[in-house]
């Protein structure tokens, strides 16, 4: 994709240089479109996908200084799709012969700050880390769109895993999680409205359809490269997904692991119900939001209690327009 940035502001690479440029690159975000959300900053336009305001320079320094190591995991995902629990999941299966069940860093610390986000972690406030220090395999996650990805991450041998939810129960999920950041959401605007903009992508990190596409289209070019793992398939078999994710990260479980347990014990501390549950994911705070906020039902299926005859009419709509030369079908319900 074309980068959208003018020369100068593509370069900007610290502070200093965003003080020199301040004027440039405050004209320059003047300029491009914008829209309503649940994220106190809005959201803007920025190479075609809908990237909060707060969080755009940090993915510009994200863009222009990330080098990718060959073993580094990124997991990438729209908000709302269950990001937090793969988070943990992925941290444990990496570090299971350091850890036990009963020292996990998961007891206390949310998921969020083991697999920290570039966009939102690693680069805030336009800082520019030196993560050469980390040890190997580095974990990371994303919610920036593929093809807005740095190149590093396409050409290097880094592994992508992206969490792919069904869009009836992200968008829930979203009107829900907008509550924790806009107290005035409701007052602002009416769940109809929020369905209408979802439809039309106008939300965090979208459109969902180009989103979702873009990382499913890479899987199957490029199956070495990014797995596509579907939420409700891990809430359904989650050790069958465990040991299909374990495999494509190059941490196997062992036939001694298998005959052990692991895979069960770590599916266990994994738990939905588990983690919401841990005395750190009901307390505390991760940014500006409560842990508990990352936690909600999780449940396949829960939209049949929010969307009406005539919402899921114009959803239905959406998807099928967006995803008719597509092979991926979304499940809504789980046995």
């Amino acid at each position: 994709m074309e980068n959208s940035l003018c020369p100068s502001v593509a370069n900007f690479s610290s502070s200093s240089v965003l003080e020199e440029h301040s004027q440039e690159f405050k004209e320059w975000l003047a300029s491009l479109p914008k829209a309503k959300s649940f994220h106190p900053s809005g959201i803007i336009l920025y190479q075609e996908f809908w990237c909060p305001t707060l969080y755009l320079q940090n993915v510009i320094s994200f863009q222009n200084h990330f080098h990718a190591h060959d073993h580094d995991i990124i997991l990438a995902s729209k908000p709302k799709s269950g990001t937090t629990w793969l988070k943990a999941i992925i941290f444990s299966i990496v570090n299971r012969t350091q850890i036990t069940i009963t020292n996990t860093p998961l007891l206390t610390k949310i998921s969020h700050e083991l697999v920290p986000f570039f966009e939102a972690k690693v680069y805030w406030n336009n800082e520019i880390p030196d993560l050469t220090t980390m040890s190997s395999p580095r974990l990371f996650a994303t919610h920036v769109p593929y093809a807005s990805l740095p190149k590093s991450i396409k050409e290097s041998k880094c592994r992508i895993v992206y969490l792919c939810r069904n869009p009836f129960d992200t968008l829930v999920s979203l009107w829900h999680f907008g509550s924790h950041l806009c107290d005035t959401r409701s007052s602002e605007w009416t769940f109809e409205e929020f369905v209408e903009s979802f439809c039309e992508g106008k939300e965090v990190f979208g459109p969902f359809w180009s989103h979702v596409l873009g990382y499913w289209k890479e899987s199957i070019e490029n199956p070495n490269k990014v797995l596509f793992i579907k939420y409700e398939d891990l809430k359904e078999d989650i050790i069958h997904q465990m040991k299909r994710l374990a495999d494509f990260i190059g941490f196997p479980f062992s036939p001694e692991e298998l005959k052990q347990g692991v895979v069960e014990d770590i599916s266990k501390l994994c738990s939905m119900n588990v983690l919401k549950d841990l005395k750190v994911n009901k307390n505390g705070k991760h940014g500006f939001l409560p842990n508990k906020s990352y936690y909600r039902k999780g449940e396949v299926g829960d939209w049949v209690n929010h969307l009406n005859p005539s919402t899921l009419e114009r959803l239905n709509k959406m998807i099928e327009e967006k995803f008719k030369d597509s092979s991926l079908i979304f499940k809504y319900l789980v046995s």
